[in-house]
């Protein structure tokens, strides 16, 4: 675990905490030194060598091995994109849906992912929404609608809107017992704890440098399995696909070999600069230092909330990092923390609040105080006390 003191040090590397209490990470992560220098570092060599493509196109190779190793695979897996949208749709340009048409996923999923696939049904797909049970969707509620039909299950890892974490094991375990292959989001986690797509046995995994990860946004990665990568040829292509980016033959199509083939267009280069820093400086934490403070003012929080007698839209047993606590007005709500100084946000009739290894006891207790004032703006436990051990 990580001490105050170490807490501390990390913390003072974001500006923002100088003038304000920074809870927004589920949608943009708070600005560090070392993330603000890379982008510096881009605008730079663009001053002193104009255009530098040699060494920008090395520092994009760089920053695939690095991701690569961030969620244990290998560089000739990971695509790099600009969005989350763009690696989804690159590879939903490469299924077929003639002999499995079902596209199954469930109804917590961020909008891109659902229009990605219904976008889809043109060219055959049937596109299913798996229900919830109130804030959860139990697995078998997922194993009730996978079956031989199924062409590919897309899944959430934490849900934007409620916090919910996916038992990403065995909604795996059923998918590929039907043959299914399974797409992982984990925009809503990735950069708060340990990753390991080998572990979780995924097909495919997408995420973005601009939440977690502490990076700039227009940056995202796609993992791909490699025994999968020579049996998929994305329709939406371009020339970074190419085997040979730099042959300039535009009367020659060869797919790279690598998950290459799942890019496009010139790349992001300043994102590029700016977001690998950020994921390093996680790495040189330690992703399990992380992934304990953050459990740690998860949990503290969701106590707080019980405490209020408030009702949360997240699960009581979550290890974070995203906490959302039902409100009246989660708009209002979110101006009476602003008015504190405090940032946070909201999704419908949810406030949320998220942690990262930045943050500490004292925010969560800033939070608390304001939530203590404005409880006619909180959506209250008719049923009491229920407990969060």
């Amino acid at each position: 675990m990580l001490t105050d003191k170490q807490v501390l040090a990390i913390r003072s590397r974001f500006k923002i905490f100088q003038r304000k209490i920074y809870l927004n990470t589920c949608s943009q992560g708070a600005l560090s030194d070392t993330v603000e220098s890379g982008l510096q570092d881009y605008i730079a060599s663009w001053h002193e060598h104009g255009s530098p493509w040699e060494r920008w196109v090395e520092r994009y190779e760089e920053a695939r091995t690095a991701f690569a190793s961030f969620i244990q695979a290998s560089p000739d897996e990971i695509s790099i994109v600009t969005s989350v949208s763009a690696g989804i749709n690159s590879v939903a340009s490469a299924l077929s849906f003639r002999e499995r048409r079902k596209i199954v996923m469930g109804e917590f999923e961020f909008p891109t992912m659902g229009h990605v696939w219904l976008g889809q049904r043109p060219r055959g797909a049937d596109v299913q929404f798996v229900k919830a049970d109130g804030n959860c969707i139990p697995a078998a509620n997922y194993e009730r609608m996978i079956d031989g039909e199924t062409c590919i299950v897309a899944l959430t890892h934490v849900c934007f809107k409620n916090g919910f974490r996916s038992d990403v094991k065995a909604i795996t375990e059923i998918a590929h017992r039907s043959g299914a292959l399974v797409m992982l989001d984990d925009y809503q986690d990735c950069g708060s704890r340990p990753v390991d797509v080998k572990a979780m046995d995924l097909d495919f995994y997408v995420t973005g440098t601009l939440k977690y990860l502490l990076g700039p946004p227009g940056l995202a990665f796609l993992y791909v399995r490699k025994d999968l990568i020579p049996t998929l040829a994305p329709t939406l292509t371009g020339w970074f696909a190419q085997a040979n980016p730099f042959a300039y033959n535009p009367q020659h199509f060869e797919l790279s070999p690598t998950a290459r083939r799942f890019e496009s267009g010139t790349p992001s280069i300043p994102n590029v600069y700016g977001a690998v820093p950020g994921f390093q400086m996680l790495r040189d934490i330690g992703t399990d230092n992380v992934a304990g403070h953050v459990k740690t003012l998860t949990r503290s929080l969701l106590n707080y909330a019980h405490d209020l007698g408030i009702v949360t839209k997240t699960p009581a047993d979550s290890l974070g990092p995203l906490v959302v606590l039902e409100s009246r007005d989660s708009t209002l709500m979110v101006q009476k923390l602003a008015e504190n100084n405090i940032v946070a946000s909201n999704r419908f009739d949810g406030l949320r609040i998220s942690f990262q290894v930045y943050n500490t006891m004292d925010d969560v207790k800033g939070v608390a105080e304001v939530l203590t004032k404005n409880l006619n703006l909180m959506v209250l436990d008719p049923a009491g006390v229920r407990s969060y051990d």
